[in-house]
């Protein structure tokens, strides 16, 4: 029988108490207590997501993001499309979103 996710889910829960913590008595940009806390919070996150699956064989809908990695491949996206380092350049401008279908596109089905 696999484990029972839920004390990985309390350690969780606490991580996500101290984060909060540490942030509103944040003291600077690299404050230590902060970094140290969004480090335990990524852990306990990923401890709690894996006895998740294996208990139940479902996941959450979260991933934990490496802030340098993610920074790497904003870098190789702006190469790939041209935009370099520009100062100018605008992240809003490269995401595309769904505005609906037109009209043409949509058949209606009136049989009923």
């Amino acid at each position: 029988m696999p484990s029972d996710p839920r004390p990985e889910l309390n350690k969780l829960i606490a991580a996500l108490e101290r984060h909060l913590e540490a942030s509103s008595q944040r003291r600077g940009e690299d404050d230590p207590r902060v970094i140290a806390a969004y480090e335990d919070l990524a852990d306990a996150f990923e401890a709690y997501d894996d006895a998740l699956h294996e208990a139940t064989g479902e996941m959450t809908p979260l991933i934990v993001v490496d802030e340098q990695l993610a920074d790497e491949i904003v870098g190789e996206d702006r190469d790939r499309s041209g935009q370099g380092d520009d100062e100018d350049y605008d992240e809003d401008e490269d995401e595309q979103s769904y505005s609906g279908l037109d009209d043409e596109d949509y058949d209606a089905d009136d049989r009923r």
